[in-house]
């Protein structure tokens, strides 16, 4: 799997000039094809929270038919970051998925919500488990933010086969070592490939950290951004999920009946 994270400098509550912008992002993309395209949280508003209201999608649109035709025109599977999304009535920290044909292949909305920035005044939590999906046959799984810090969401993956995590997020640069700590340490104890893209710039006097970064199952950093506007591009190889479960076996050595 070759992936292209965009860690991105959101332009603050303009939907339309940050779909422009990822836009000429995809045109601007050198390398083979197909390509697995990643970004961030939020990335369609930023953290304007206050006018979520005013500037949400409605019912995913007009973003999902957005990145569907741009799936279609460049070949790509798209890896959705998140937006602001009503759905029946009450707001959503939404993320969807696509692949190079255009088709939705996942929906997921974060579970947890930050108490430091009071996204519970703005946002509904999502009520529905995470779960598997396939991208060109590798098994995948998707968080968001937040959710990072909440192994329970993840282990559950891990144990049904999954082969990479992508994590989109908006991480300030205040908790940046949780940022980079978490992503090793989930990468490590699951052997799994975590592939993570943040954004860059500030709003409203908050930092926000980069550091997007693709982790290899043994905790081994693929690549990793700076607190710049870039692209991060790296290749997975996913037989090594396979040779390193089998060279550590994490999960054959489980007693869960000890767990509880």
């Amino acid at each position: 799997m070759q992936v292209a994270i965009y860690q991105m400098e959101i332009v603050p509550g303009k939907p339309e000039e940050n779909r422009e912008k990822v836009k000429r992002w995809v045109s601007n993309l050198e390398g083979d094809r197909p390509l697995t395209i990643v970004l961030p949280e939020l990335w369609t508003t930023g953290y304007t929270l206050p006018i979520f209201e005013q500037i949400a999608d409605e019912d995913y649109e007009p973003t999902r038919q957005f990145l569907k035709q741009l799936a279609q025109d460049y070949n790509v599977n798209i890896v959705g970051g998140s937006y602001a999304n009503r759905r029946e009535g009450k707001i959503y920290n939404s993320s969807i998925v696509i692949n190079a044909r255009g088709e939705v292949v996942h929906y997921y909305e974060k579970i947890h919500m930050v108490p430091m920035l009071n996204e519970h005044l703005y946002l509904t939590g999502g009520n529905r488990k995470t779960e598997i999906f396939e991208l060109n046959g590798i098994k995948c799984g998707l968080i968001i933010c937040y959710d990072l810090r909440f192994t329970e969401i993840i282990r559950p993956l891990a144990l049904k086969g999954v082969e990479v995590l992508f994590v989109v997020a908006e991480w300030p640069t205040s908790r940046l070592t949780h940022w980079n700590i978490l992503q090793y340490a989930r990468a490590i104890e699951n052997q799994f490939f975590v592939v993570s893209c943040n954004n860059v710039g500030e709003h409203e006097q908050v930092e926000y950290g980069g550091n997007s970064k693709v982790i290899d199952p043994w905790g081994n950093t693929i690549v990793s951004g700076e607190k710049i506007e870039q692209t991060l591009m790296a290749q997975l190889n996913i037989s090594e999920v396979k040779e390193i479960r089998e060279k550590v076996p994490v999960f054959k050595s489980r007693v869960p009946h000890l767990y509880r």
